[in-house]
């Protein structure tokens, strides 16, 4: 595959293991990556793929709107392109443009869980099993035949971080897998199920606020499935608590209004939800560092002020 000419399209860490692996295995001539972003004190910084890229003396291009900045890359005449986490729509011209095509590598079991962000949902969402999809690109999100897959099952112990991490490295040992047989045109070519799709947008603010109106399973899912990033929070006393493991409580026969803190257990903070009690295991008051619930409740000068506080 040596002799076979990429150009790979990605930005995230997520993508790392994918680009390493074709800088080691083919010819990797250009790499697509984000804009650099000006980050607090840290100043400019590059996107995980274009540090590698640099390392590895690759050309880089950073398009504002990659689908108005393209010739450049259509120029190199690569014989595929890869794409993995890129973060932008690719235009016609590019996906025209490759003699073996321009795939993409999904985090999903495509034609679940399409769209910006399918780990978190892959959790969040409940699902017991996701994986990697390699994809023909098309013009549409998400929406192209499909290659090849690998499957993962979810367990109660997987957050987004080590479902991320884990997913990384299967898309990158499935990609070297399947493209021997699309350089040979001999891989398969499966149309996808439209009525059967499901997305994973990605996570906007208002997703990652608990909502204690839900049940045990659901809030322990979404808790799970936005750590370690970008976290799920509650309101206590108009300060952000933010929420980082939780446990399933029993059930509960209470009557007050779903989100009151009932009580203390050994491992943490009792609150009442829609089918009983989640406990607040890992957390993160306003403005500290995260700590277990028991250390924060040792560190209160009374902490039975807080039975009946309502988080929100």
């Amino acid at each position: 595959m040596k002799d076979k000419k990429v150009i790979f399209m990605g930005t995230p860490e997520f993508s790392v293991p994918v680009l390493e692996m074709l800088i080691e295995n083919t010819n990797v001539i250009a790499v697509v990556t984000q804009p650099d972003k000006e980050v607090g004190k840290k100043g400019i910084v590059f996107s995980p793929i274009k540090e590698v890229a640099i390392k590895n003396n690759i050309k880089v291009f950073q398009p504002v709107k990659v689908r108005k900045e393209f010739d450049d890359i259509i120029a190199l005449n690569p014989d595929i392109i890869v794409t993995c986490a890129y973060g932008q729509i690719i235009p016609t011209e590019i996906l025209e443009c490759p003699k073996y095509g321009c795939i993409n590598v999904h985090a999903s079991l495509l034609p679940y869980l399409r769209g910006g962000a399918p780990i978190h949902h892959a959790i969040i969402d409940g699902y017991s099993k996701t994986g990697i999809t390699i994809m023909y690109m098309d013009d549409k999100m998400d929406e192209g035949d499909i290659i090849s897959q690998s499957e993962t099952l979810i367990s109660d112990d997987d957050t987004t971080e080590k479902l991320h991490n884990r997913l990384s490295i299967m898309g990158r040992d499935l990609l070297f897998e399947t493209l021997p047989s699309i350089f040979a045109g001999t891989n398969g070519r499966i149309k996808q199920d439209h009525s059967i799709a499901t997305y994973g947008y990605n996570i906007k603010r208002e997703d990652e606020r608990v909502d204690f109106n839900k049940t045990r399973r659901e809030i322990f899912n979404q808790v799970r499935g936005l750590n370690s990033w970008p976290g799920a929070y509650s309101l206590l006393d108009e300060h952000v608590l933010k929420i980082w493991e939780t446990i399933i409580g029993d059930e509960s026969n209470s009557n007050v209004p779903n989100g009151t803190i009932l009580g203390f257990t050994k491992n943490g903070i009792e609150v009442k939800c829609a089918d009983g009690k989640i406990i607040l295991k890992l957390i993160q008051p306003e403005g500290k560092k995260k700590m277990d619930a028991i250390s924060y409740l040792n560190g209160l000068k009374n902490k039975e002020e807080l039975i009946g506080k309502v988080l929100v």
